[in-house]
């Protein structure tokens, strides 16, 4: 079985999985107290923004290793981890107002942590348009990596972001020194949702990147004929 097929049996999985995560978040988990049944997209949300971040962080990973070790396996990774986070930080940015809406009363606010997910999603778009607009591989594979780095060095302030600013997001309730303060079958649909996202993730990527292995062998067959 070839990358690109483990990759699309481990996404059908996870599509499978993910139709599963909302049968537990609606019939088997509260419903919380004040936000209602609003707070259900937070079963989506919060794992997509977590998944964003993943993505993120992995590109800026893959960038350092492959500005050391000049493997362009680590680069074409990267790219691969930059497209799905893309699509995953368009998730984030669009569950975040439909559930800001009912909760805050608005849709947007410039609220410390909102903005800096919308930067991190600009990033994502830039580093896809930057590998587009270059055609060289070995310039390409430079800049994208140092676009790549900046992404890895946003990720801490967006986590520490309610702590730095004021802002309307809540503390940490899960990824906190302490306990998690979530209830127990709510924490549970939430890790649940983490891991589908995650794998989600995984066979996104690994589609991606065997598509990426796929062109470049198409291309360099191309240039030597």
């Amino acid at each position: 079985m070839t990358l690109a097929q483990r990759g699309r049996w481990l996404t059908l999985v996870g599509l499978v999985l993910l139709a599963g995560i909302y049968v537990r978040a609606l019939a088997f988990t509260p419903t919380e107290r004040f936000q209602g049944l609003a707070q259900k997209i937070f079963y989506v949300h919060v794992p997509a923004a977590w998944s964003a971040m993943l993505a993120m962080g992995l590109v800026g990973l893959a960038s350092i290793l492959f500005l050391i070790m000049k493997d362009y396996r680590f680069d074409r990774f990267a790219a691969a981890s930059a497209e799905v986070g893309t699509a995953f930080s368009l998730v984030m940015l669009t569950t975040g107002p439909l559930w800001a809406k009912p909760i805050w009363g608005t849709w947007w606010t410039w609220d410390a942590r909102l903005t800096l997910t919308l930067f991190l999603f600009f990033l994502f778009i830039g580093y896809l348009l930057l590998r587009g607009a270059v055609s060289e591989a070995p310039l390409r594979a430079r800049y994208s990596a140092v676009l790549g780095i900046c992404g890895l060095v946003l990720l801490p302030f967006i986590h520490l972001s309610v702590y730095l600013f004021r802002t309307l997001h809540p503390m940490p309730i899960v990824l906190k020194p302490s306990a998690p303060s979530l209830p127990g079958s709510m924490l549970v649909t939430l890790l649940y949702s983490f891991g589908v996202f995650t794998l989600l993730y995984v066979g996104f990527v690994m589609q991606c990147y065997a598509l990426a292995g796929a062109s470049d062998v198409g291309g360099a067959g191309a240039s030597d004929a």
